[in-house]
């Protein structure tokens, strides 16, 4: 998704104390950056930040960490966490700068991660960048060395093509698509659906939800 460039975001972020731009210098040791020793949860594509705003706020006894690599994004995120937290300083929540596609670069095996979620990722149509979706089996393999056993992938998107080859990838690395649906609305799989900005968008233009959880 393109979006133009903040000003303010670069300003905004450096003073944000649970903002963090450099985080390869805290892998192994993301458990430790926290107040409370608790499940550890992530969000790959964070975009404007809704989603992990809603979601983290909502659960104080949960870590969780959201990634984008756009500061823009980033700028929007840190403004809607802390309209969610009322501006006080989020205890269970960090936003982090990094390039998923690298993501093994900031989260190691020591960085235990209980449940990931991929909220409508770019679907890269063009078969010669089908490699860099976030659901390919190349980046399942990554997220595998730090997913705990048992743990899941959370997976929502609007695109069908993506959906269907995304259920071949989880398959292909050894995931068990443990639930699925063509209509999330209308037969919902989730506990809880905090709606994302695109998913609201979509539902409104008629586009139908698909998702499935994952389960290693």
């Amino acid at each position: 998704m393109r979006i133009r460039r903040k000003k303010w975001a670069k300003e905004e972020l450096e003073k944000a104390e649970f903002y963090i731009d450099n985080p390869e210098i805290y892998r192994n040791g993301w458990h430790e950056q926290f107040t409370k020793k608790q499940p550890l949860y992530l969000e790959l594509g964070c975009g404007k930040g809704s989603f992990i705003a809603q979601m983290a706020s909502k659960h104080p006894e949960i870590n969780f960490i959201a990634v984008d690599m756009i500061e823009a994004m980033l700028g929007l995120s840190k403004r809607n966490i802390e309209t969610a937290y009322e501006m006080r300083k989020p205890e269970n929540l960090l936003l982090i700068r990094a390039n998923v596609e690298r993501i093994f670069d900031v989260f190691g095996e020591k960085d235990i991660v209980e449940k990931i979620y991929l909220n409508f990722c770019n679907p890269w149509p063009r078969a010669k960048h089908n490699k860099r979706r976030l659901t390919h089996t190349r980046q399942l393999e990554n997220y595998k060395k730090f997913l705990k056993k048992g743990g899941e992938i959370h997976f929502k998107t609007d695109n069908d093509e993506l959906f269907e080859a995304s259920l071949e990838y989880f398959k292909e690395s050894g995931f068990e698509v443990i639930s699925r649906t063509y209509d999330l609305h209308s037969e919902p799989i989730f506990e809880e659906n905090i709606q994302t900005e695109h998913e609201i968008m979509f539902s409104q233009e008629g586009i139908k939800i698909k998702a499935l959880i994952a389960r290693i």
